[in-house]
């Protein structure tokens, strides 16, 4: 099958949502809003949603391009010893440079159409045609809007990434456009019906799950059906990785579109009673044929591949473009059909609206320990952290290489703390008591960091994952590339990440950007994800075994432990001596008819956090003092290896030049 019609395949791919917002479209399924709001005219009710079908196949394409570049295709193998700095250095194929290409192509129609989107989106919700007035208030709108915020933000995400595909050389450069792609496609996640839900942490998360795995799996499928004809005799090895990709990215698909319908359609008769849920039925539906042609793409088709003539995987892949397509297409028609419980969001209480459930009960001594709601992200993440670490043992084992139990423990105790800490009470409690979100604080950024590094699990992952040979990256080759990184050596420093550590708390607690993360579930996530990384980045400086930059000697670490914990306990101090009440708005508007008072709240929480310091302190100063002894242990023993190998030969140069020193001082004695 020559290019051209594989280009014009990929075209009836992309072809294919337009025709379902078309088609819905002329259904009223987008159809104006009612309410007595202003008619936008025509042009916005049918120009917004095929630009948000333009953005989200053209965001598709970028990243499943960038990632089959630096994750897919073979690379240009090993730096060459005895070359130059800059010879030496790894470069791009040509097969890559062209992906890489048509990557920044498709990141300029997504800038495009989001821009465009974002006139359109205004438009739409002033009730005002496109004219003047609208391209003036664009500054406006997305500086003081969430939702053109949003739109923005994946606006100049998707525009660095094309930036940076345009020039890159290095896969390092590669690496960094496909995280700056996937991170553009997360903003789109805030701009659906899921913030102003009930339970719309789960409904965001979900959606971003969904997106993710949607783009990386749509755009991997039509970049691989793109370059099919020049892989050549690679296309099977490379379509062999890109069906594992896609069977992670399936599952992603799955969980997100499974949870965002549980919370939007509470009611099963509204499945099929409804518009919304009628389309959410097709899209369930294209998705189940997609797994049923994946299945059969990876037990018939992915053996055949390396067999002249592939017609049989073109036709499949480009029946799934098809199919992926229409799914696009209703899930852009999903986004502009209101859901069932639009009415009941308007009508719920105001605690509820501001936190996304239900004030829960009062706190005591039993709740503290039975409380539980589920957070939809962490709870995922932490559960496949701790199956991943335990399937990494087994492989290790089945290998006959020895790991610590203690250490598969930690992490494990690691994991299972980062569980506790954003589903259980601290979950449930943190948005309202003050000490309670403490408590989530300082579990997440000191306790739940020294156990995952106790636990070493870049040693055991780089110990598990296979090694590739034809120069392409997998994900050990991807791990040591970022441990040895100028960034990791940059992250490493002790001073950056004392300054990160301690800065960050005077930050976070003497800014709004605390009563952000209280009101928005985005803040929340930046919150949590900032202070796991950066407790992260501490303790493996005290205490880390795993390979990465240098770290400092025992007795610097002991030095920067005390010094950290002491700032920590000055600003607890701080804290408790202060006068005004932190997020004060925040809390007092939520109708908690129980528990302490706000200064009280506070008081309490200040003194847990002052509290909950010293265990870790003890956790981290033990560890350091056993690696201290162990290395010291190693040190002698090599010396004493040494010593055995050549006749302890610096011993006995050490004795011969204090004889001579002796006879020399003995001489001039004489002398005199």
């Amino acid at each position: 099958m020559t290019t051209r019609t594989t280009a014009g395949l990929v075209g009836a791919g992309v072809a294919a949502p337009l025709v379902a917002v078309s088609v819905l479209a002329a259904a009223g399924a987008l159809a104006a809003p009612g309410g007595g709001l202003p008619d936008p005219g025509p042009l916005v009710r049918a120009g917004l949603p095929v630009a948000a079908a333009v953005r989200d196949l053209a965001a598709a394409l970028t990243v499943g391009l960038l990632v089959t570049a630096a994750t897919l295709l073979p690379g240009p193998g090993p730096r060459q010893p005895g070359l130059g700095a800059r010879q030496g250095r790894d470069v791009l194929t040509p097969l890559q440079h062209r992906t890489t290409g048509w990557a920044a192509v498709a990141a300029a129609a997504w800038t495009t159409a989001t821009v465009v989107g974002l006139l359109f989106t205004y438009a739409d919700l002033a009730g005002s045609p496109l004219g003047v007035g609208t391209v003036a208030a664009l500054p406006y709108f997305v500086t003081d809007f969430d939702l053109g915020r949003a739109l923005g933000l994946s606006a100049a995400g998707s525009l660095l990434a094309g930036l940076l595909a345009a020039t890159a050389a290095t896969p390092g450069r590669l690496g960094t456009a496909t995280l700056l792609a996937v991170a553009a496609v997360v903003p789109l996640a805030w701009t659906g019906h899921g913030g102003s839900s009930l339970n719309h942490a789960t409904a965001i998360d979900a959606q971003m799950t969904h997106l993710v795995g949607v783009s990386v799996w749509v755009g991997g499928l039509a970049a691989l059906t793109l370059l099919r004809s020049r892989l050549g005799g690679d296309l099977a090895i490379t379509a062999g990785r890109f069906s594992v990709l896609a069977g992670w990215c399936y599952g992603l698909v799955a969980a997100g579109g499974l949870a965002g319908a549980v919370v939007r359609l509470p009611d099963p008769a509204a499945v099929t009673g409804t518009s919304y849920g009628q389309i959410l039925l097709g899209k369930a539906t294209v998705l189940t044929a997609l797994g049923i042609a994946g299945w059969y793409h990876r037990r018939r088709l992915l053996p055949q591949l390396s067999v002249p003539g592939r017609r049989g995987f073109a036709r499949l892949a480009a029946g799934e473009l098809m199919l992926m397509g229409a799914a696009v297409g209703l899930g852009v028609a999903l986004g502009r059909t209101s859901p069932p419980d639009a009415a009941l969001a308007e009508t719920l209480p105001a605690t509820t609206a501001l936190l996304g459930y239900p004030m829960p009960p009062p706190l005591t001594l039993t709740t503290i320990f039975t409380a539980w709601r589920p957070d939809p992200l962490w709870l995922p993440l932490a559960g496949a952290a701790a199956v991943c670490y335990l399937l990494a043992v087994r492989r290790l084992r089945r290998r006959q290489i020895r790991w610590p139990a203690a250490r598969t423990v930690a992490f494990l105790l690691g994991c299972g703390l980062l569980i506790a800490a954003t589903s259980g009470s601290p979950g449930v409690y943190g948005q309202v008591l003050f000490s309670m979100h403490m408590v989530q604080h300082m579990t997440i950024a000191t306790a739940v960091p020294a156990f995952l590094v106790l636990g070493a699990p870049i040693t055991v992952a780089l110990r598990a994952l296979p090694a590739r040979t034809d120069g392409s990256r997998g994900p050990r080759e991807w791990l040591l590339a970022v441990v040895g990184s100028r960034y990791a050596r940059l992250l490493s420093n002790p001073l950056i990440v004392i300054a990160l550590f301690l800065g960050s708390l005077v930050a976070f607690y003497y800014t709004p950007a605390l009563e952000f993360s209280l009101r928005t579930h985005i803040g929340h996530l930046l919150m949590l994800g900032h202070f796991l990384l950066v407790g992260y980045l501490f303790a493996n400086i005290i205490c880390g075994i795993d390979p990465g930059p240098a770290r400092p000697p025992h007795l610097f670490r002991l030095m920067l432990l005390i010094v950290t914990f002491g700032f920590h306990a000055f600003f607890a101090v701080s804290l408790l001596s202060g006068s005004a009440l932190l997020a004060e708005s925040w809390y007092a508007s939520l109708e908690r008819g129980w528990g302490p008072s706000l200064a009280a709240d506070q008081a309490l929480g200040v003194a847990l956090s002052w509290a909950l310091g010293d265990y870790p302190i003890a956790i981290l100063a033990v560890a350091l003092i056993v690696s201290w002894v162990a290395d010291d242990t190693r040190e002698a023993r090599r010396y004493d290896r040494q010593a055995d190998r050549d006749g302890d030969a610096e011993l006995t140069a050490y004795n011969t030049h204090l004889q001579r020193l002796h006879h020399h001082d003995r001489h001039g004695e004489n002398q005199s």
